[in-house]
C-alpha cells in the first residue's frame, strides 16, 4: 500500500511539473509571436479603442497583422536641443 501511494504521489508531482513546463513553453512561444506585430510602430495606428487602425481596423493589433502590406513606419520626430 505504501509503494502505491509513493508511486502515485511522485506521478502527480511529475505530471504537474510537466504540465507547468508545457504551458510555460507554449505561452513563451505565443508572446514571442505577438512581439512580431508591427502595429505599434505604424503611422496608421490611432491610439483609440474605437478605431485601432485607419487602414485595416479588422486585423489591427492581432496576429493577422504580422504580414500587413499597408504597414508604414512612423516618421522620425526631430528633437531640438
Amino acid at each position: 500500500m505504501i509503494i502505491v501511494c509513493f508511486i502515485l504521489t511522485w506521478g502527480i508531482i511529475f505530471g504537474g511539473c510537466w504540465t507547468l513546463a508545457h504551458h510555460w513553453k507554449t505561452g513563451f512561444i505565443y508572446v514571442k509571436r505577438l512581439h512580431q506585430v508591427p502595429c505599434h510602430k505604424c503611422q496608421y495606428v490611432t491610439n483609440s479603442c474605437y478605431l485601432k487602425c485607419t487602414v485595416n481596423p479588422h486585423i489591427a493589433c492581432s496576429e493577422e497583422a504580422i504580414g500587413c502590406q499597408d504597414y508604414q513606419p512612423q516618421p522620425q520626430k526631430i528633437q531640438l536641443r
